[in-house]
């Protein structure tokens, strides 16, 4: 299993930051409370909802009562967004922009932390600006496995 680390870069004003699925290494209550420390003003998981239930993560649940706000756009493990995860990509990207424009911090988790949190944070980094191929070096700088597929990687940088 992997540890929950959470892994940031700057982009525009603010900080994006990927991470797994908190409670994937079998400590969901110290995880949240990582979480919590990092001081996001937006988590997005992008796991699909069996896959959180398979870990008992309630983090839906358990940031209504917490600062940060919560999103979800469920993915496909290795996969791109469907349809539905598109139309949600669209309003979400919105928030993320502003989010990052305010200087805040953006949090994205998947399972592992790795293909569809590292789609989501190189689409983000290109859409600032980044070369597509400078944003992949710096983000698998600081996050090796990030994007794992090309579909992933073609996703990220049209």
């Amino acid at each position: 299993m992997a540890d929950f680390v959470i892994v940031d870069l700057p982009v525009g004003r603010g900080t994006l930051g990927l991470c797994p699925m908190p409670g994937i290494a079998g400590d969901y209550e110290e995880d949240f409370r990582r979480l919590l420390r990092w001081s996001p003003s937006l988590v997005v998981s992008l796991t699909e909802p069996d896959e959180m239930t398979a870990q008992g993560a309630t983090l839906g649940v358990d940031l209504v009562h917490a600062p940060p706000d919560w999103a979800e756009m469920p993915i496909r493990d290795y996969g791109v967004p469907d349809a539905a995860a598109t139309a949600r990509w669209v309003g979400l990207e919105s928030r993320v922009t502003a989010q990052l424009a305010a200087a805040k911090r953006v949090l994205f988790h998947c399972k592992g932390g790795c293909g569809r949190s590292g789609m989501i944070v190189l689409r983000l980094m290109v859409l600032h600006g980044e070369a597509p191929d400078a944003a992949l070096a710096r983000l698998r700088a600081v996050r090796p496995c990030a994007v794992e597929t090309r579909a992933q990687l073609i996703w990220a940088t049209r």
